[in-house]
């Protein structure tokens, strides 16, 4: 896991705190694979902590399923398969299209200014490729956003997809690229400022489309074609060696 080192020593949190909120970023910024297996003491020695806080951070984040426990104790990051992929996407759209058009009467300029502060660090960070940035500030921006009414019950729901498809996500930005052709929070911004709530509907429902879904979608299928001509080679191989050795 690519941690950034130990808990710092003037943090007011709880321990247990201070692990969950760290654990959450890694996950949510794909800093874990998908697939990767963590231990309590592995994150005990890379935090600085015993190993208390941090079984209790991974049993919380295992009930929010953004990670798996495994037969030997252990937990990792769920591998994403296309049925589950799916799944995730149609919940975030259901959840984060009703979740901005009920911020919408809570919708400020100075809201407005702050999401297009995010969405000018968003482009920032694609151009250079800056991938904790990127699904950090693009986070910001759809939080800030769904926010706008406070302590929305939308939001804990919402973020617990997130974590569920941030490994993924890192994974398929790395991998796929021209995938942003269309700038969608440039037209959620516009909706927003014509305080427009059936196009910002529209907005983010291609956003996620747009962005995670299409991405998504190209690498679980181009990595199954390639297991697929992987595994057909494989047969051929064997078909080969076994007609080879037939006798004359």
């Amino acid at each position: 896991m690519a941690a950034t080192g130990p808990l710092a020593d003037d943090d007011a949190r709880t321990l247990h705190q201070q692990v969950l909120a760290r654990l959450r970023e890694n996950i949510l910024l794909g800093r874990i694979e998908p697939g990767q297996a963590l231990t309590i003491r592995g994150l005990a020695a890379e935090l600085g902590v015993s190993a208390m806080p941090v079984r209790e951070a991974l049993r919380q984040l295992v009930a929010e399923r953004a990670l798996e426990l495994m037969d030997n104790r252990r937990v990792r990051i769920p591998p994403m398969t296309i049925e589950r992929f799916e799944d995730l996407i149609a919940a975030r759209i259901v959840l984060e299209a009703e979740a901005a058009a009920r911020a919408m009467p809570y919708v400020t300029d100075a809201l407005i200014a702050r999401l297009e502060a995010e969405d000018v660090a968003i482009n920032a960070a694609v151009a250079e490729r800056d991938y904790d940035r990127w699904i950090s500030a693009n986070y910001a921006f759809h939080s800030a956003l769904y926010g706008a009414a406070g302590q929305s019950a939308f939001l804990p729901l919402i973020e617990s997809l997130w974590l569920q498809v941030g490994p993924f996500l890192r994974r398929a930005i790395r991998t796929i690229s021209g995938h942003y052709t269309v700038d969608r929070h440039s037209e959620a911004l516009a909706a927003l400022r014509r305080r427009d709530t059936m196009a910002l509907r529209i907005a983010i429902e291609a956003d996620i489309r747009d962005g995670i879904a299409h991405i998504g979608s190209t690498l679980i299928r181009s990595e199954s074609l390639g297991a697929t001509v992987v595994q057909g080679t494989l047969r051929q191989a064997q078909g080969e060696r076994v007609l080879g050795e037939a006798p004359s």
